[in-house]
């Protein structure tokens, strides 16, 4: 299972605010609040089935499981991210989606925060199946994707954010430390690992940018929807590559 530690400290952006009629923030993180109630909505429905049944249906029929995958059972590469194992184990997940996603979605909006967060959850499960065979479940891997596009949203904009080294240091101290800590037994550190580069890669070509505009100060420079998901299909396309080539050579 994937219990990561919650975040040492809270990812502040200590921003210079560009003008509101400028800067295009959505209001309120509606995709990470939805994340947070489903998974909630999940995990109460595991217990119900544990207590019903006995066993945890939705986890034996949803989390990543290397023989069930290549079985055909390819959904086994998202699920994972709506289950959890123990209460301190969505405890912690859903303390650690709040505070990063509560100030990354308002800058990268709704719909590219979606992205980000399915593309590093799955890339996370891929690479844990790529590397690892024990079973795991979590949105750990979708969590560490955020980590990784803060702190390209951090440097990319660093000229315009106050205290941009200091808050670049934090976040990845923040992976760093979580990374340490995913070695010990029953944390699956392979799929935060492929949460990182998963979230990595899309971020650094489809994350905001801020541009200076003068004395109108900083705001978002154009990057396209087409661009975001063109660059989304790209992420998939190289994990879905590297879920294939193990599949085929097994």
């Amino acid at each position: 299972m994937t219990y990561p530690s919650a975040p040492q400290t809270p990812p502040p952006y200590a921003t210079q605010p560009p003008p509101r009629r400028q800067r295009r923030l959505v209001n309120l993180p509606y995709v990470t609040y939805f994340m947070i109630a489903s998974c909630v909505v999940v995990y109460l429905a595991q217990i119900i089935f544990q207590a019903g049944y006995g066993t945890d249906l939705l986890a034996q029929f949803g989390d990543k499981n290397n023989a069930a995958i290549l079985q055909g059972q390819y959904w086994r590469f998202f699920t994972p991210m709506w289950l959890h194992g123990s209460i301190l184990h969505i405890g912690f997940n859903m303390y650690a989606l709040l505070i990063f996603g509560n100030n990354l979605e308002r800058f990268y909006g709704h719909f590219r925060f979606l992205l980000l967060y399915i593309l590093g959850g799955f890339a996370g499960n891929v690479v844990s199946f790529m590397m690892s065979p024990a079973q795991s479940l979590g949105a750990s891997t979708a969590i560490f994707g955020l980590i990784a596009a803060q702190g390209v949203f951090i440097y990319q904009n660093r000229e315009m954010i106050r205290n941009s080294r200091a808050l670049l240091i934090n976040t990845i101290l923040i992976a760093g430390i979580n990374l340490v800590l995913g070695l010990s037994p029953g944390i699956d550190n392979w799929g935060h690992l492929g949460g990182l580069i998963g979230g990595l890669a899309f971020a650094w070509s489809a994350g905001p940018v801020w541009e200076q505009t003068g004395q109108f100060g900083p705001r978002t420079a154009p990057r396209s929807t087409s661009r975001v998901v063109l660059v989304a299909i790209g992420v998939f396309i190289v994990f879905s590559a590297l879920a294939a080539l193990k599949i085929l050579t097994h």
